[in-house]
């Protein structure tokens, strides 16, 4: 028999049980227990949040790495390639590793249904137990409490933000959302908290757990400045740490606050310059990601960003209103069916001269002439397209020397135009990243 290649056991995984998302821990734990995978690593970090959790996550691996440590990194989803979900000391999980840790799991799980996310968790977690870790960073996949991310005891447990977002598994309250991400907290160990109003679900359950709780507005905090940005926060004894007259970074502040509070009450070594140095180079794909290139002779910048909820709209609005644009910004869109259309437009308006809507590659989707309909409402200059390539490049078509086209809305999106510039290599793509 052929053994099966990477794009053939990914096939195999979508077809392995009835539904796609299915939460609950029980069969995952089933087959945990089998593997004898316990503690994977002296530290675990745990994340999860309606928004921030993967640019969190890389703050932190950057940060444990920068003191020499061997870090693992579990995230989801991935953009281009599968293997971007598991890495080892920054490295990616390769086609092989992947394929023997998805055997290892089929041969254990016998007659266990597991979906997609559960395998692909399992598998991360073998191949992170045989890799001899110093620490493990571990981004929540949907919610917190019943995530198969969950199925490990966490050390320090972080909690980025709580909005309302995936309402079918979550609900429809922030109250509701806070309890299902608290799920994460373990008894005892520190929690944190980036946002500055919790729902009183979240507090319930750090008092419950007696957990040593870092709550951002009170416990740490940073401010910003147009030239650099500063920070405080607590050890784990209680004692006052600073950081003033930080370079400003590329990916949001907020999470690297968070993630420097996270580092802090692990009782490690305390460098600024190191982990100065360790935040300016954290980078992330896909997040705030400009990139210059040429286009039928013209200069052209395109910034990325999966944002795709009202939170990360408005942020990402922030950031273009706080960044001189000499000419004309020019924005492709797509989104799915299940995501807040008035939430994510309504605070990129205006800034956004014009817009080129698409349907996305998967049923999921919401039409091209939906989203064309929204916008037209709003009094936004607007034209439809059949794909994201299509879209991409009329905006490109029209877009001057210096102008900047925006794509955002679906990692769906992000993903078709990566592959949209790989393609476009040999007319001299150069990687950024936004200021």
């Amino acid at each position: 028999m052929t053994e099966r290649t990477l794009t053939d056991w990914l096939s195999y995984l979508e077809q392995l049980h009835p539904s796609a998302i299915d939460m609950g821990l029980e069969r995952s734990r089933v087959v945990l227990q089998r593997l004898g995978l316990t503690k994977l690593a002296p530290r675990v970090i745990t994340v999860t949040g309606t928004n921030g959790k993967g640019s969190t996550c890389a703050f932190m691996a950057s940060l444990l790495q920068g003191q020499g440590l061997k870090v693992g990194v579990y995230s989801s989803p991935h953009l281009l390639r599968y293997n971007e979900r598991v890495q080892i000391a920054g490295v990616e999980a390769t086609d092989a590793m992947l394929c023997e840790a998805f055997a290892v799991v089929e041969a254990a799980r016998g007659e266990t249904s597991l979906t997609y996310f559960e395998m692909g968790t399992l598998a991360a977690f073998w191949l992170f137990q045989q890799a001899g870790l110093d620490a493990l960073v571990l981004e929540v996949g949907l919610g917190g409490r019943l995530d198969a991310v969950n199925l490990l005891d966490a050390d320090v447990s972080v909690v980025t933000s709580i909005g309302i977002d995936h309402v079918d598994w979550l609900g429809d309250s922030r109250e509701s959302v806070a309890f299902e991400k608290a799920g994460i907290f373990r008894e005892g160990k520190p929690a944190l908290c980036g946002d500055l109003e919790p729902p009183q679900p979240l507090l319930d359950r750090v008092a419950l757990l007696d957990a040593p709780f870092f709550l951002r507005g009170r416990d740490y905090d940073l401010s910003i400045t147009a030239q650099d940005w500063s920070w405080y926060g607590l050890d784990c004894q209680g004692g006052v740490l600073r950081l003033a007259q930080l370079p400003l970074l590329d990916l949001p502040m907020e999470n690297a606050a968070l993630a420097l509070q996270a580092y802090a009450v692990m009782q490690l070594p305390w460098q600024p310059e190191a982990i100065t140095q360790a935040l300016q180079q954290t980078r992330m794909i896909g997040r705030l990601d400009r990139r210059k290139f040429k286009w039928r002779g013209k200069s052209l910048t395109l910034l990325l960003d999966v944002g795709h909820n009202p939170h990360a709209a408005e942020y990402l609005a922030q950031r273009l209103a706080s960044r001189a644009l000499p000419g004309k910004r020019l924005a492709v869109f797509g989104m799915l069916a299940d995501k807040d259309l008035p939430g994510v437009v309504t605070p990129l308006l205006g800034e956004v001269d014009c817009w080129a809507v698409t349907t996305l590659p998967t049923s999921r989707t919401r039409t091209a002439a939906e989203l064309q309909a929204h916008l037209h409402h709003c009094g936004a200059h607007v034209t439809a397209h059949d794909t994201v390539q299509a879209a991409l490049e009329a905006q490109c078509e029209q877009a001057s020397d210096g102008d900047e086209v925006l794509l955002f809305g679906s990692f769906y999106c992000v993903a078709e135009a990566l592959d949209w510039l790989a393609r476009q290599a040999n007319e001299g793509v150069q990687d950024g990243f936004a200021g």
